[in-house]
């Protein structure tokens, strides 16, 4: 792994980190802006600029882009409530293809896997995996 995807990495994770307060502390702008900026560079810096565009700009994924983009839109000119909810829609949009992978990735770890292995809880998440591609 080299540098730029470290520093991405890094900036993912504390854009994560700022929504995650800025949503706790009554949809702070300032806190979600800074997140929005974040993550958006980290994922950049992760997966390069080139494959970012050709990921966002998919003829299937242009609403959830649409959505993502316009939410981030509405936080930056001072409406964090609505502007988050239209980026959730976008997120899951975009990013819901990864979730099954994700899922699994979890599914493998010591306390998380046991959790998940619940039979309730791995009915639910089975209903994720059984609408599983690959998302590239």
């Amino acid at each position: 792994m080299d540098d730029y995807r470290k520093i991405g990495i890094g900036l993912t994770c504390a854009g994560v980190l700022f929504l995650i307060l800025g949503m706790l502390l009554f949809f702070d702008k300032g806190l979600l802006a800074m997140g929005n900026i974040l993550f958006l560079s980290g994922v950049v810096l992760i997966i390069g600029a080139k494959k970012t565009l050709r990921f966002f700009f998919q003829r299937r994924k242009i609403r959830g882009t649409s959505c993502f983009v316009g939410g981030i839109a509405l936080v930056l000119i001072g409406w964090p409530v609505f502007g988050m909810g239209f980026e959730a829609f976008g997120f899951l949009n975009l990013f819901g293809d990864f979730f099954p992978i994700a899922i699994g990735f979890l599914r493998n770890m010591p306390i998380i896997g046991s959790v998940l292995s619940l039979p309730f809880v791995r009915a639910v998440t089975d209903r994720f995996i059984s609408k599983a591609r690959l998302p590239v």
